[in-house]
């Protein structure tokens, strides 16, 4: 009887394609910039995207009002680089105000990340708290990068972003790890 269940179950996995991931197998599929950006789209349309020239545009225009920029990710990514003036404020964040004090209901906020999800969910946290002008950075940091737009650690400019993981960091032109 258990080998008879065993193997309905194997056979369940295989007719489904889900089983073990050892790294040699075929199966795996890197994401494409494309689906990945239209995924964002679909899962949070109610999120503005903003392209990533219009932010360099904004951030380098001096009679641009003042932006606030956040980076969702991780502190240990945050620290690897991030893009000059950006504030790490995690997506988890339960508090949001208590870092938006002093930041106007009409300021435009642009938030990043690595590719979009976890920018886009905090672009619709802020969202609900009434602030105007929120936008995620369409493609994050990934694309920022492979843009070869300016990054830094601290002060000091660098030219590597953290991957995040295997899957994501496919994204990340290899040059940039």
């Amino acid at each position: 009887m258990k080998k008879k269940i065993l193997l309905i179950f194997t056979a369940m996995l295989a007719a489904t394609g889900v089983g073990a991931n050892t790294g040699c197998s075929n199966s795996y599929e890197a994401p494409i910039w494309s689906e990945v950006i239209q995924d964002v789209r679909n899962k949070y349309p109610d999120v503005k995207q903003l392209q990533t020239d219009e932010l360099y545009s904004w951030l380098t225009n001096l009679k641009k009002e003042s932006i606030f920029l956040i980076d969702a990710r991780t502190k240990e990514e945050f620290q690897g680089s991030h893009i000059s003036g950006a504030e790490n404020i995690s997506y988890k964040c339960k508090n949001l105000l208590k870092y938006l004090t002093n930041i106007r209901p009409d300021t435009p906020i642009v938030v990043y990340c690595s590719v979009g999800y976890r920018s886009s969910n905090l672009a619709g946290k802020l969202q609900t708290l009434d602030f105007k002008e929120v936008y995620n950075l369409e493609g994050s940091i990934f694309k920022w990068a492979n843009e070869g737009r300016p990054l830094v650690q601290g002060q000091k400019k660098v030219y590597c972003v953290h991957p995040y993981n295997t899957h994501w960091g496919s994204l990340l032109e290899k040059k940039y790890h």
